[in-house]
């Protein structure tokens, strides 16, 4: 579910334009993401950030971090804007951005790991190159992950999170850390989502798996 359109979100976003970016970005931003932060660290993506409850969390434990995230709906972005400023997070860097042209903006063994929660099932077969882990998809975070970069999964639909096990092998992926039922024996390092905290308390099993280049 996306929040509905509301007037002035783009002059609200101003007022974060410190850490959020709502111009398109060019293919000059790709190789030059560590100047940006102005330092050499690591690079972690969320693709759909949501409201910012997981990437908020995960960057204020791990400020050693640079962490992007990407999101397609300014009303969202803005949701997440406030929870990282409320953090007064230094390494954290959020774009108003379709992920359908990622490839566009990252350089070659530029990430080192991406972050997919939750995604949008669309359920439906003739829509299926639409999923973030269709294989096409998966052939370009893998141009601009590094060398044993990650990709980290999470859904609540066991459709999907099948379907896409299936797309990890053709796009000869390796696949660790398989759940079906990640809350039966949380992890302590989980960070839960806005979604995964609902999906939970209805009862819904998450799950989840590490896929490595």
């Amino acid at each position: 579910m996306r929040l509905r359109k509301k007037p002035h979100t783009f002059e609200k976003l101003e007022n974060f334009s410190d850490f959020v970016t709502v111009e398109k970005i060019d293919a000059s931003r790709a190789g030059q993401w560590q100047n940006l932060f102005g330092n050499e660290n690591q690079i972690f993506v969320e693709l759909g950030t949501g409201k910012g409850d997981f990437i908020s969390q995960l960057a204020e434990k791990n400020p050693q971090i640079n962490f992007i995230g990407l999101e397609m709906e300014p009303a969202v972005v803005l949701a997440a804007a406030r929870k990282v400023q409320e953090k007064n997070l230094s390494n954290v860097k959020l774009f108003v951005f379709d992920i359908n042209n990622i490839e566009e903006i990252f350089d070659e063994n530029e990430i080192d790991r991406l972050y997919i929660n939750f995604c949008d099932p669309w359920p439906k077969k003739r829509h299926a190159k639409r999923r973030l882990t269709y294989i096409t998809f998966l052939q370009k975070y893998k141009k601009s992950l590094k060398p044993r970069g990650e990709i980290h999964f999470k859904t609540d639909n066991r459709g999907l999170f099948d379907f896409s096990l299936e797309q990890f092998a053709l796009a000869n992926l390796k696949v660790s850390e398989i759940s079906y039922n990640l809350h039966a024996a949380e992890p302590s390092e989980n960070i839960r989502t806005e979604y995964e905290n609902r999906f939970s308390a209805a009862g819904v099993p998450i799950n989840r798996c590490v896929v490595t280049i």
